[in-house]
């Protein structure tokens, strides 16, 4: 891993991965975390999301900058949308920031590396394709050239929580994308015998047509 620097920052551990380039809405209702977004508004800020797994903050997570305030509560729960941007390590964790009400932690941002090759990201697509036909899924907004395609795809394959954390982890584009297509090489088999299961089910009690054998 590239060491880019270190910093402390407001940390909300959530039951989640979360990828840089994402997309993330949040139902905000905990005091500590209204006061979070209350200084996201006028400072500024972004926060970090580790993933919380096995009863426990895990030490790799994803800063997320406020993008809008979707809803504002009588109650002063908000429903925001938030921008996922850099990937960090969580080297250290405290229960409050100084005065605040929310968590803070000592972070290593880490350099996320692309080094996959064309053949590669055409490689998942068409294997990302073979398991959204499968299921009668219709998503064209996949490309080779799109950028940590990885990430892109990683939750929409039917990864766990835990293979998702892996994911994450991982250095380098390369290494993520053969994660994925292992994930989908063993998956796709195992969705087609369920699906001629199901079609079996189906047909139990009708009347069946049989072609002619010939002896």
């Amino acid at each position: 891993m590239h060491r880019e620097m270190l910093n402390k920052i407001p940390i909300f551990p959530l039951n989640v991965v979360v990828f840089p380039g994402e997309n993330l809405n949040l139902h905000i209702f905990e005091p500590r975390y209204k006061e979070l977004i209350k200084d996201c508004i006028e400072t500024g800020i972004s926060f970090g999301i580790p993933a919380y797994l096995d009863s426990k903050v895990q030490n790799f997570g994803s800063t997320v900058k406020l993008e809008s305030i979707v809803n504002k509560y009588p109650d002063g729960r908000m429903d925001v949308m938030t921008k996922a941007e850099q990937k960090f390590r969580l080297l250290n964790m405290e229960p409050t920031l100084g005065s605040k009400l929310y968590a803070g932690g000592e972070v290593e941002f880490m350099e996320v590396i692309d080094n996959s090759n064309h053949s590669e990201r055409v490689l998942l697509i068409e294997t990302v394709q073979k398991l959204f036909k499968l299921l009668q899924i219709k998503k064209d907004n996949l490309h080779p050239e799109m950028e940590l395609l990885s990430f892109k795809v990683g939750h929409h394959i039917g990864l766990t929580l835990k293979q998702e954390f892996r994911l994450l982890s991982l250095e380098k584009e390369s290494q993520r994308i053969d994660l994925l297509i292992d994930h989908l090489i063993r998956t796709i088999p195992a969705i087609r015998a369920a699906e001629k299961s199901k079609e079996k089910v189906k047909l139990n009690g009708h009347f069946k047509f049989f072609d002619p054998l010939e002896f």
